[in-house]
Order: structure tokens, then C-alpha cells, then sequence
């Protein structure tokens, strides 16, 4: 019986967080979740569980409320770089979860290292 397109997400998501685990050495956490309309992204520190920075398309001062495209992620990695700069943050794992690195996951990923955060 083939798995539906949840248990594939899910099966990614444990994959992706557990070689997160292996490798992280201490260094926070970039997480991206999508959603159909919107789109947000926080930088997580996993030894104390408390979330650093955080910027998202339900954010009305950014502009796209409502809207997920490519534009608003590069948008939203470009503003979670600026946020974790002013937080003292320089570098970060990127935890894609259990979406694919590509179109507006990739962007987020490629505006936050162009805004000057090392992932």
C-alpha cells in the first residue's frame, strides 16, 4: 500500500530534524513552515525552547497578508535576517521540515543568507 502525501511529510520532517540533532552543536534553529496562503519562518533556541526571532506573511506591516509567493518568502528571509541580527544571531541551522528545498523554501533560504545570516 503506498503512503499518502502526509506520512511522506511526516517521515521527511523526523528525517530532517533528526540529522538537525546529529549536527547541530548548539546553534539555533531556522524553521520554515507553509501553508497554502502564508508563510512563517522562526529562529529557535532548542536547549532553552524559547523562539529568538520570528517573521510571517500574517505580519499586516510587511504587506502580504494572505499572500504565499515566492515574492513574500524572499521578503520574509530577507526580514528574519535583519531580526536575527538585532536579536545578535549569526549563523543558524536550516530546518526545512518536511517541505522540499525548492521555490519558496529556497527563497526564504537564499534572501536570509543574502540579509547576512549563516546557514
Amino acid at each position: 500500500m503506498a503512503n499518502s502525501k502526509r506520512q511522506l511529510f511526516l517521515k521527511r520532517r523526523l528525517r530532517v530534524r533528526s540529522k538537525l540533532r546529529k549536527v547541530n552543536a548548539g546553534r539555533p534553529r531556522l524553521s520554515v513552515h507553509r501553508s497554502s496562503k502564508n508563510m512563517s519562518v522562526q529562529i529557535i533556541d532548542d536547549v532553552n525552547g524559547v523562539t529568538l526571532a520570528s517573521a510571517s506573511t500574517l505580519e499586516k506591516d510587511l504587506g502580504f497578508y494572505g499572500k504565499n509567493t515566492v515574492e513574500a518568502a524572499t521578503k520574509i528571509g530577507a526580514t528574519i535576517a535583519e531580526r536575527a541580527k538585532k536579536a545578535g544571531i549569526t549563523e543558524a541551522q536550516f530546518d526545512r521540515g518536511g517541505f522540499l528545498f525548492h521555490g519558496r523554501i529556497e527563497a526564504v533560504a537564499d534572501a536570509a543568507r543574502e540579509g547576512g545570516l549563516k546557514i
